[in-house]
């Protein structure tokens, strides 16, 4: 995860509400299930001794929001009655999360922002397009309209029918491929979805830019009729951002195993290890496991972390504070501007981190 959308939350004081949950409305009773979660989220936050305007502030943010379409999950983090922090989720994440610390728990955050990388979907025929930019915030979606073909004054043959209805296409599809390569630049898409009829997406598959082709998967399913139904399509689109995800990880993973062969690697592991390189600012990418409930000691500022106190202490740090390292460790790679990266079993990381150095 790009953590620079991050940083701002390093200057806050604490402490932090930090909230992940299930957003979820594919259901009937998606209302009633969600004030349901949201009163859990209450009394957890209320249980851990939150103070009464941040919890407000939690439950206010979920209530004057409009529900999203379907699967998704939201992160929260809030302190001193107001919300730092309100992502919208590509999926639920796996459990609910409620935590009111000194430091905010950024991890389900980084787990499934990976998960809402920029990309376009667009939906074609040989008339227009429906082009929807997906990233951070609420999904958007223009319409391109071409023109219908010409009607063709009696006396006209088949052949030049046929020669006015491929001119207007072409120039439809010309207009579309300048809208999607213009839309793909605006929002830093990393991927195109392409749908639609099956000879209006191999046309404007043709005419996009090289550097937009190169982006775009043509996708079964979608259709620009009323009424049509969307299903097919978001599973192939689900099936694309996982793919893009797994093998992401597969390229972190297998850049590690490469530097920690190596004499003079650029990869360490290990709490030691990872909070100096921290306290350094050398860390370009770190990685984080499974670190079960382990702790460090921490400073006022982000990137005062260590194993032990004595450290901090030789640093001028008066009086270090134990904290959770799920929560620690990530505040000060996102202090120092590095990228966080939350693998599964690919790799086993000492003590559940790791880090990719930015030199050694």
């Amino acid at each position: 995860m790009d953590t620079s959308a991050l940083r701002d939350l390093t200057t806050e004081g604490g402490p932090f509400a930090s909230v992940h949950f299930d957003e979820s409305h594919d259901t009937e009773d998606g209302a009633k299930q969600l004030t349901i979660r949201l009163k859990e989220i209450e009394a957890a936050l209320s249980d851990q001794q939150a103070d009464a305007e941040t919890v407000d502030a939690v439950v206010r943010a979920v209530r004057d929001s409009e529900p999203p379409v379907g699967k998704a999950g939201r992160s929260i983090v809030a302190a001193h009655g107001t919300v730092l922090l309100d992502r919208r989720l590509a999926a639920p994440p796996p459990e609910q999360v409620v935590r009111f610390s000194a430091l905010p728990y950024l991890l389900p955050l980084a787990t499934h922002e990976a998960e809402t990388l920029p990309y376009l979907v667009v939906v074609t025929d040989q008339v227009g397009a429906e082009v929807t930019e997906h990233g951070r915030g609420a999904p958007r979606t223009e319409t391109v309209e071409g023109e219908d073909p010409p009607e063709v004054q009696g006396g006209s043959g088949p052949a030049h029918r046929d020669k006015q209805t491929s001119e207007t296409a072409r120039q439809n599809f010309e207009e579309i491929a300048k809208y999607v390569a213009k839309a793909a630049e605006r929002s830093h898409a990393e991927l195109v979805v392409l749908a639609g009829e099956v000879q209006a997406r191999s046309a404007l598959h043709d005419r996009l830019p090289e550097p937009v082709r190169r982006l775009t998967r043509e996708v079964e399913g979608g259709s620009r009729a009323p009424g049509s139904s969307r299903e097919e399509l978001d599973r192939h689109v689900h099936e694309l951002l996982a793919g893009r995800r797994l093998a992401s990880l597969d390229d972190v993973a297998e850049t590690f195993r490469a530097e920690s062969g190596r004499e003079s690697g650029l990869a360490v592991s290990g709490l030691e290890a990872v909070t100096t390189a921290l306290a350094e600012a050398n860390v370009a990418t770190l990685l984080v496991g499974s670190p079960g409930d382990t702790s460090v000691f921490a400073g006022a500022e982000p990137t005062q972390v260590a194993v032990g106190k004595a450290g901090l202490q030789a640093l001028g740090v008066a009086e270090p504070a134990e904290r959770r390292s799920d929560e620690a460790i990530p505040f000060a790679a996102v202090a120092t501007g590095a990228d966080v990266v939350v693998l599964d079993e690919r790799l086993d990381l000492w003590e559940g981190f790791g880090a990719l150095l930015r030199h050694t």
